[in-house]
């Protein structure tokens, strides 16, 4: 199926807030740091790749809103929670894939995408805190995954590390409501970025199939949508619960899965 034509997203109301995007400088990061920045936000792009934030400052300009690039590597957790102080929203949205049978995975593997997807989080969302709280207002989602409400063979950390950030969110979601803190998952699908190029590859040799034979019959099975998800209609359903027509929406994962869940 072909993707839908690229379209502008009428978002605006941000104007003043600070928003931080960590995995910015490209896929869904980089969508939600552009459209944040276009309804006025100031957001402070966090990311390891120096290279792709600059790009990244330099495709905002003249939007509403300012892209700051910040260089950190997440896991260096005291790092990153200072670098949520003074965050009105907080987009946790960085995270890597390994594939491998659970026999094989590396516990190095393991522990990397555990620290950089769901202790980051913690401590970036712990960071933000305070100032939200003191302000009565404030934001936080999660980039989730399919796989925060499913699991698939070979992902063993990434399943595990979403299914952990559902229940973090959810925790963050019951604190905040006094304090007017709303915290909620995006579960998308397969989404058209250099993550899931890469696991095609990875999948691909692990199967001995073709990558596009990987694509129809492993990546999409599940999905009555044959079409990978664009990481502009995961970042407008970030901008929606970032909105005011979203205050009443805490505690939940908003699907974008094609049909995935509805088997």
């Amino acid at each position: 199926m072909t993707p839908p034509p690229a379209t502008s997203h009428a978002v605006t109301g941000l104007h003043g807030r600070t928003a931080l995007v960590t995995g910015a400088a490209g896929g869904i990061g980089r969508a939600c740091a552009l459209l944040l920045a276009t309804a006025g936000a100031k957001v402070r792009a966090v990311d390891l790749d120096a290279d792709g934030l600059s790009d990244l400052a330099a495709r905002a300009t003249g939007l509403a809103g300012v892209v700051e690039p910040h260089v950190l590597d997440l896991t260096d957790l005291d790092a990153a929670e200072d670098a949520a102080a003074g965050t009105d929203i907080l987009v946790n949205n960085a995270g890597l894939q390994h594939v491998s049978p659970l026999e094989d995975f590396p516990p190095d593997v393991f522990h990397t995408v555990l620290t950089v997807m769901l202790e980051a989080p913690f401590r970036l969302i712990r960071g933000a805190l305070p100032h939200m709280y003191g302000q009565g207002w404030g934001r936080i989602v999660n980039i989730s995954s399919v796989h925060g409400l499913r699991a698939s063979a070979y992902k063993a950390a990434y399943v595990a590390a979403k299914h952990g950030l559902e229940g973090l969110s959810k925790t963050a979601a019951l604190e905040g409501a006094p304090h007017g803190v709303t915290s909620n998952c995006v579960n998308p699908g397969y989404v058209r970025t250099p993550l899931v190029e890469k696991q095609l590859a990875d999948q691909a040799r692990v199967h001995g199939l073709p990558e596009e034979r990987v694509l129809a019959e492993i990546l999409l099975k599940d999905s009555a949508v044959k079409r990978l998800v664009e990481p502009e209609e995961v970042a407008g359903a970030v901008a929606y619960l970032c909105g005011p027509a979203a205050a009443f929406v805490t505690g939940t994962s908003l699907v974008l899965d094609g049909g995935w869940t509805a088997h």
